[in-house]
C-alpha cells in the first residue's frame, strides 16, 4: 500500500466529512484509517488495536457523549508513525496535524497531538510551537486526556496489558538514557502516573465500568 493511497482513502468519497462523524461512525472511520496507515507496521498495529480495546473497556471514565471520541482517539493516537505522515518526526504532532488537515474534529486531532504527556517531550525537542497549534485544553487535562493516557500507558509496545510502571520503564529502555523521553521523564512520568490513577479512580465509581466494542474492521 502506497502512502498516497493511504492518505486519500479515508474518509471515502460519499462519506460524511470526518469532522461531522459521531458515535459508531466516528469509531469505525478512525479504525479504518488506523488500519490503512499502520497495519503493515509491527508491532505498532498490535499496540494500536490493544489501546483501542483498552479505551473501549475503560470508556466509563468519561462522559457518555465523549466515549466514542475516546475510542476514536485511541485508534488514531499513533498514526503519526506512518511514514507517509512524517513531517517533523514526532509522531503525536505528525498525527494530529494530519487529522486536522484532513478535516477531523480539532479536539480529536488535539487528543492525538497531546496523548500521553507529549507536551513534555515536545518541549525537549523544541517542538512546543508546533504543538501549540493543538490548544484545546480538554486534550491536555481532564477525563478525556487522562483516559487516553491510561489506555496507551497500560498497554505494552507489543499489545499486552501491563502496569504503568512497567510501561514507563520499557519506554526508557527502548529510547535510551539520552533520549528526549528520558530527559523529560521527571515531568512526564508523574503526569502519566497521575492520569492513570485518576482514570482508575473514575472507573471504580458506581457506573464507571463499561465495556464498549472497540469498533472498526476485524482481522
Amino acid at each position: 500500500m502506497s502512502g498516497n493511497h493511504a492518505l486519500r482513502t479515508v474518509p471515502r468519497p460519499g462519506d460524511a466529512p470526518a469532522g461531522d462523524l459521531t458515535g459508531d461512525d466516528l469509531v469505525a472511520a478512525a479504525a479504518r484509517l488506523a488500519r490503512e496507515l499502520l497495519q503493515d507496521l509491527h508491532p505498532r498495529w498490535e499496540h494500536t488495536r490493544a489501546v483501542a480495546a483498552r479505551a473501549a473497556a475503560g470508556a466509563g471514565a468519561v462522559a457518555p457523549d465523549d466515549r466514542a471520541l475516546l475510542v476514536a482517539a485511541a485508534w488514531l493516537h499513533d498514526v503519526g508513525y506512518a511514514p507517509a505522515l512524517r513531517v517533523c518526526g514526532f509522531h503525536p504532532i505528525d498525527g494530529g496535524d494530519h487529522l486536522r488537515r484532513q478535516g477531523w474534529s480539532p479536539l480529536l486531532a488535539a487528543l492525538v497531538a497531546h496523548h500521553s504527556g507529549a507536551r513534555f517531550v515536545a518541549r525537549v525537542r523544541d517542538l512546543g510551537a508546533a504543538l501549540a497549534a493543538h490548544d484545546d485544553p480538554r486534550a491536555v487535562q481532564g477525563p478525556l486526556a487522562d483516559a487516553l493516557t491510561w489506555a496507551d500507558q497500560t498497554v505494552s509496545a507489543t499489545g499486552e496489558v501491563v502496569d504503568v510502571e512497567e510501561r514507563l520503564a520499557d519506554v526508557l529502555r527502548r529510547h535510551g538514557p539520552d533520549s528526549p523521553n528520558a530527559r523529560c521523564h521527571h515531568l512526564r512520568g508523574p503526569y502519566v502516573r497521575e492520569a492513570v490513577r485518576r482514570t482508575e479512580e473514575r472507573l471504580r465509581r458506581p457506573g464507571g465500568s463499561v465495556v464498549l466494542p472497540p469498533g472498526g474492521p476485524r482481522d
